[in-house]
């Protein structure tokens, strides 16, 4: 920043009809930053937190732009202490930060958090920072961008500055209502702030003698908040923020691509089409729109294929020698009929593991393949089937204008492209708008390639969550709404995120079952949509599925696999430390676990249970579980167990609701104006329930739903407190807040 006075040769007068003394530049209006000598461009630093590659996306996409605003940015992740220094930092810094787990910051955030926490730093530790946050979240989790929340908190106590609103992104409604208006104002807001910077500076007086004040463009600098509607930078609701250059249609380089016209093969074949939109035709007004469509981005990986004379056995997953490879030993059916989500809970034998020595509340990673059909229609989509066996040779593409790039890490080198795209690449991934807008480039008919730019276009948001996003589209389905899209398998490499292990929850106790692992799945199934026109199941929950064959199961009966080759999974434990029953067994339990949430509460029960008869004289807490499901001779999960929870004296009270049963069929078990959902048995056992948490030190477990029981759970004990102790909204809320600080309200919840 201390270079900024070469800029006196390129400034010119800013306003309205003010001609520029430079040659060549009074044709059209001058942008102070752009004009600059790339040597002494102005610098921003972008630090990002990220856990699934989301926030390092973004980020990454931020320093690519940088340049086109005549900015030069320096890419870091927040663990790359080597690569910035916040000590000493003048430039303005980005921050692009997600949340994971409980509202637990990234893996690759979790050392800068630690550091600027530290209470030994002075509140006077950061006040020449400058900086601006983007944080991700999602609003089906209860500490919703926490991580972002805890940062600005602390830089803040710390004196550093914020130039521009932080954003809060939800993944809960798409993380593009926010993060596509906050990037359009985020530039307007640096230069402002760089502006600020310099005159603040010690540069100010010698450059104030060499430049008039005419000079000094004019731009404010405006601390922008989310609550303030009058702010013109950035605005969460508006799809067309801020300004960017316009660039013609394809063009690698431009931030925004404006189409102003349709291409004629669309006019003429929409005329004979319905007036519903779908995932593969739009209607009007959008068919007719201008669209801003974002920058294409920017190609970094050199992909090839080399013929091998062997042909490489597909293994299993990734680092397979660091898992468990364990047999399923046993499969129940826990559901009957039609109408209820097929739950089945499955054994893992894990006597020759004794690493995997877990604890009720744990949960443990599966390792699923893709599947190998939709692997096989890949292959033939590309035009690949024949070279499924060559091996994979990926690099950095020479000259890349993409920050930061590197090869992904979670893709070996000397592996064939079957097994990239079995056990590497998650083809089941929806589509981001950066690969609808790289898949144009790719796609030969102009219709088609239209609808891609109209979906990942700001105008296009609506379709693209419709379609895309809420019909959870995969890669493969895409490509085939779309057949004159012929992707290069670099442009695959490059988009395709790591297929991820699925998390499922311990349903069982060591000390009950030695050598045992139990846990539930509730079948995923994906129904007919635009674009699909066959549903499908999930993805780890179909793969089991089709191991245990539970077709072939009675509803209710376990079935033995050992007449059979055992069907093997590789398993990795994920500890989970603060979801677990209390060390001390005095303290009372209350457990909300409707569905298959119940999983981890049977281990808890099954504990309690092994420690009364271990310990007959010990003091037990008080146990409740309120479990909740649509019919009563369904899906009434451990059912049978349950009951004998109760006669043993291992649990107290039993509630139990049934959300679709008929209370005028069923009047001998249900009657009118019963309970449907368990947040209503709460209700109606308030005075208890509170009493056991704020006077007994009772703790509180909820699993299962975040999108719908979670909240309506956490809704529901807000109205407790306010009614038991009659006090406000905001008591109500501290109160809960205390009981999660306490560590006595825990949640195990997913979307």
């Amino acid at each position: 920043m201390c270079r900024i006075y070469v800029v006196i040769s390129v400034i010119r007068p800013l306003g309205k009809n003010k001609g520029c003394e430079t040659a060549g530049l009074n044709d059209s209006p001058c942008i102070f930053w752009e004009r600059m000598p790339s040597e002494v461009k102005p610098r921003i630093v972008v630090l990002y937190g990220s856990q699934k590659g989301q926030a390092q996306s973004i980020a990454e996409g931020i320093a690519e732009e940088a340049e086109e605003h005549g900015l030069l940015a320096e890419l870091s992740c927040l663990n790359q202490k080597d690569k910035y220094n916040l000590e000493k930092e003048k430039s303005p810094v980005v921050f692009i930060v997600s949340t994971t787990g409980d509202g637990e910051p990234p893996d690759n955030a979790l050392q800068f958090v630690k550091h600027i926490k530290k209470k030994t730093l002075s509140s006077v530790h950061y006040k020449h920072l400058h900086y601006a946050l983007l944080a991700l979240g999602d609003t089906n989790y209860e500490n919703f961008c926490k991580c972002g929340k805890t940062i600005e908190r602390r830089l803040q106590e710390l004196g550093a500055q914020k130039f521009y609103a932080t954003g809060y992104a939800d993944d809960g409604v798409g993380l593009e209502v926010v993060v596509d208006p906050w990037l359009e104002g985020l530039w307007k807001a640096v230069k402002a702030a760089l502006t600020n910077m310099i005159s603040n500076s010690s540069i100010k007086e010698d450059s104030e003698k060499t430049i008039p004040d005419s000079l000094i463009p004019d731009v404010q600098l405006n601390l922008l908040s989310l609550t303030d509607d009058q702010s013109p930078d950035f605005d969460p609701k508006c799809a067309s923020m801020g300004s960017a250059s316009a660039t013609q249609a394809g063009s690698p380089s431009g931030g925004v691509v404006s189409l102003t016209t349709r291409p004629q093969e669309t006019q003429n074949i929409n005329l004979g089409m319905s007036n519903a939109p779908s995932l593969s035709h739009s209607v009007s007004p959008l068919s007719d729109a201008s669209l801003n469509v974002p920058a294409l981005p920017p190609p970094f990986l050199e992909v090839s294929l080399q013929e091998v004379d062997t042909v490489d056995e597909i293994f299993g997953p990734l680092n397979c020698e660091t898992l468990n490879e364990v047999p399923i030993s046993r499969a129940v059916c826990l559901t009957t009929g039609e109408s209820v989500k097929t739950a089945i809970l499955l054994e893992l034998d894990i006597s020759a593991y004794p690493l995997l020595n877990y604890q009720p509340g744990d949960s443990f990673d599966v390792f699923c393949p893709n599947r190998a059909s939709e692997v096989k229609q890949l292959l033939k989509r590309v035009g690949l089937e024949d070279q499924k066996n060559h091996h994979v040779q990926v690099s950095l593409l020479k000259n890349t204008k993409k920050k930061g790039a590197q090869v992904p890490s979670y893709i070996p080198q000397n592996i064939s492209l079957l097994y990239l795209l079995t056990w590497c690449l998650e083809i089941r991934s929806v589509p981001k708008k950066a690969f609808l807008r790289a898949l144009a480039e790719h796609t030969a008919d102009s219709v088609q390639r239209r609808r891609l730019q109209e979906l990942c276009s700001k105008q296009g948001a609506a379709d693209y969550n419709q379609f895309v996003r809420e019909s959870s589209l995969s890669v493969l389905e895409l490509l085939a709404a779309f057949p004159s899209s012929l992707p290069p398998l670099s442009l695959l490499v490059e988009h395709l995120p790591k297929l991820q292990p699925r998390p499922y929850s311990a349903a069982s106790s060591c000390l009950q079952h030695p050598g045992k692992l139990n846990f539930v799945l509730s079948v995923v199934e994906f129904p007919v949509c635009s674009g699909r026109p066959v549903g499908r199941r999930g993805l780890c929950t179909g793969w089991l599925v089709d191991l245990v064959n539970p077709a072939q199961l009675l509803p209710g009966e376990a079935e033995s696999l050992c007449r059979m080759a055992l069907p093997q999974i590789h398993v990795s434990l994920r500890p989970n430390c603060s979801f677990r029953p209390p060390p001390d067994t005095s303290v009372p339990l209350v457990m909300v676990g409707p569905g298959t949430g119940v999983a981890p509460f049977i281990g808890f029960l099954q504990q309690r249970e092994k420690e009364r008869q271990q310990n007959p004289d010990a003091v037990f807490g008080e146990t409740w579980l309120f479990f909740g499901c649509r019919y009563r001779d369904r899906d009434y999960l451990f059912r049978e167990e349950l009951h004998g929870f109760v006669s043993s004296g291992t649990l107290d009270h039993l509630k139990v609701c049934f959300s679709r049963d008929d209370p005028k069929e069923e009047e001998a078990v249900v009657s009118v104006g019963s309970p449907r959902y368990v947040q209503h048995n709460l209700l109606l056992h308030s005075y208890k329930i509170i009493n056991i948490l704020l006077k007994h030190n009772g703790c509180l477990y909820v699993c299962g739903d975040a999108k719908n029981m979670a909240k309506d759970v956490n809704d529901t004990l807000m109205e407790m407190i306010k009614t038991e102790l009659q006090v406000d909204q905001l008591e109500a809320m501290k109160r809960l807040a205390c009981l999660r600080e306490e560590k006595r309200y825990l949640q195990d919840i997913w979307g």
